[in-house]
């Protein structure tokens, strides 16, 4: 199952797109000999300052620089996709657990108690939010959800970019999330048991742990935060003991790139030592190989992750619908 109740109909869109503060990226899956490869992708950098993610301001401050970037990136693809799946910063989002004793039994009634409790905390007025939910794992004291919030003119901005290269964004997922559905939407089962996934970007670093394929902790920690690495572990490792009944985590996935050279291997070192476990690299090629006989590297990895992740879930989703 995918993480997030779909936006989409089927059946998929052409391609993913990932617009970060560092760069355009897109590509596209296609099946060859009943396997998946990834067809074709394409990155366009970003001056510093172009794309800002924000809960609650403007994320894109030049629309045009960032629609030619897209539009280059997109020419390289070939094809010019005009359906696509849209991954956003976490940052530009705020995710969040909620649980219930008693679910509705109504889908509305349901859509309006996931409102009424996410705008407790809402830094704007919920009525201008986008607000998007799964069913999470069963929990002592009831059902747990995930739930995604994001202001309407913010996931516009976005939207707005793939608009002006004549692409339609037919769904919108924040990065780490797309991250997970590696797993969880892939052509593999999801892993089973506890899991921790550990996804860094320059401007922020995403925690989740998982209870097979079920998200029960998520938190992001912007880039510039008091708070180091190895303290947000160490809380988080604390909190999983202790709040969520863990018994241990069956594998450690680690992806992405951090603000600095070598930010990812220092994150490595901490979490061998810190859990105890072998880290594994967050690697897309398990999922859908490449089809140039270019190596993967780090870099590569952390560019096609979320646009692979989305992607998988797309058809999925079409195969449900």
């Amino acid at each position: 199952m995918s993480l997030l109740a779909s936006w989409l109909a089927s059946p998929p869109p052409e391609a993913a797109v990932e617009i970060s503060p560092e760069r355009v990226s897109v590509a596209t899956l296609a099946t060859r000999g009943g396997s998946l490869v990834i067809q074709s992708h394409a990155t366009s950098p970003l001056r510093p300052g172009l794309v800002v993610p924000s809960l609650t301001a403007h994320n894109i401050t030049d629309a045009p620089a960032v629609t030619a970037a897209l539009r280059a990136a997109l020419d390289r693809v070939g094809g010019r996709p005009r359906r696509i799946a849209l991954v956003i910063p976490d940052l530009a989002a705020r995710i969040s657990l909620i649980h219930f004793e008693q679910v509705p039994a109504q889908r509305e009634d349901l859509d309006q108690l996931v409102r009424w409790h996410l705008r407790k905390a809402a830094p704007f007025p919920i009525e201008d939010a986008c607000v998007t939910y799964s069913e999470g794992a069963r929990v002592a004291n009831g059902t747990g959800f995930i739930s995604v919030l994001a202001r309407r003119d913010v996931i516009r901005e976005y939207e707005s970019v793939c608009e002006a290269v004549g692409a339609d964004a037919g769904l919108v997922d924040v990065a780490t999330l797309s991250v997970l559905n590696l797993f969880v939407a892939g052509a593999r089962s999801a892993p089973t048991g506890d899991w921790l996934v550990v996804h860094m970007r320059p401007d922020y670093t995403s925690l989740v742990i998982m209870r097979n394929e079920h998200v029960i902790f998520f938190r992001s920690r912007p880039e510039g935060d008091d708070e180091t690495l190895p303290d947000l572990v160490h809380q988080t490792a604390m909190y999983y003991q202790d709040r969520l009944a863990g018994q241990g985590f069956a594998r450690v996935l680690l992806g992405g790139t951090g603000r600095v050279v070598g930010a990812v291997d220092l994150a490595r070192i901490h979490l061998e030592e810190r859990l105890g476990l072998n880290v594994e690299p967050i690697d897309p090629t398990q999922a859908a190989t490449l089809t140039d006989r270019i190596g993967t590297t780090p870099d590569l990895m952390d560019v096609l992750a979320p646009l692979v992740g989305m992607l998988l879930r797309t058809r999925q989703e079409a195969v449900v619908v």
